[in-house]
């Protein structure tokens, strides 16, 4: 699934979409048809290229007003698709695989790490095969796919999940996002520490647009990435200043829990949504623990600083 929040907490406004939308001669976006909170418009794909033959950016959840889109505006275009290339492993990017095959059993599908896809429960599991066919050919990082003008470049940016891939544009200096960066607020990531190096990587790969996973163009496509940069060190700011405050005012030896974090940094946001904001601040607390700047006290779910001189 997607993973949009917002950096307030709240809802971000929510643009409506077209289900096909031409953003560039090359470059042409279809909704998944799966709009949601998580999802916002649905699943941004996206064919790419100019000529007959054209590379398509993931596969949207399975829903079936997406292969129908996508059959009619190849029709409307006077193209085929040459290859498929999946970012993640998320079940909203990877749905429509198998009504691609469905539709052309020879289509060629990349992936990196293709055997990792999610499982019945939306958790990632190793799978070999797809309905009984091995399907998905692994991607390289750096691995070039060339269509008549288009030329991407796919890049690993793990973090969202250990498998994503984003893809740069040659001809237009853009940057296929994936759900490390969105259209609409700000993204989950597995790993912290690995999203933020994947961040500053990404903002060095171009400088023009973004065209993400979920939600409208990126116009700026560096400068939101440093927007998300700048919001993940405000928040891991946050706890660090909230940890110092409650160990001077109270000094406890058992530490503070990361709901009790939440409460006091995420005042005035709604508490239906203080359980995803606290799975935010553990991710940033494990960063810190890496780090050698907090340590989990008594080997449970309470943490505390271990640089007391900085009080």
């Amino acid at each position: 699934m997607s993973s949009a929040t917002t950096a307030a907490g709240g809802k971000p406004p929510i643009t409506p979409l077209p289900e096909v939308t031409r953003l560039s001669p090359s470059v042409i976006r279809i909704l998944g048809g799966n709009p949601g909170k998580f999802t916002l418009q649905g699943t941004n794909t996206y064919l790419v290229g100019t000529g007959p033959a054209r590379l398509l950016i993931d596969s949207g959840a399975g829903e079936r007003s997406w292969i129908s889109a996508l059959q009619r505006t190849l029709s409307e275009e006077k193209a085929h698709l040459s290859a498929a290339i999946i970012t993640h492993w998320h079940h909203d990017h990877t749905g429509g695989i198998r009504d691609l095959l469905d539709w052309n059993s020879q289509l060629k599908l990349y992936k990196n790490q293709p055997t990792y896809l999610p499982g019945h429960h939306g958790s990632p599991v190793c799978l070999d095969q797809i309905g009984g066919a091995q399907v998905l050919l692994p991607i390289e990082d750096g691995q070039e796919f060339h269509v008549e003008g288009a030329t991407l470049k796919a890049v690993h940016t793990p973090g969202h999940t250990v498998d994503h891939m984003v893809l740069h544009l040659a001809e237009e200096d853009a940057l296929f996002t994936g759900d490390n960066v969105l259209g609409h607020g700000t993204a989950v990531y597995e790993d912290l520490g690995t999203y933020l190096d994947s961040l500053e990587c990404m903002r060095g790969l171009f400088k023009g647009k973004g065209y993400p996973g979920h939600g409208p163009v990126i116009e700026d496509g560096p400068g939101k990435i440093g927007e998300y940069i700048s919001h993940r060190k405000q928040r891991e700011d946050q706890v660090i200043e909230t940890l110092k405050a409650f160990t001077a005012k109270e000094d406890p030896g058992e530490g503070w829990t990361p709901m009790e974090l939440v409460k006091v940094i995420y005042q005035g946001v709604p508490e239906t949504l203080h359980i995803p904001a606290a799975g935010g601040v553990v991710q940033i607390l494990h960063k810190l623990r890496k780090e050698g700047k907090v340590t989990m006290a008594d080997g449970g779910d309470r943490w505390r600083l271990i640089d007391r001189s900085a009080l």
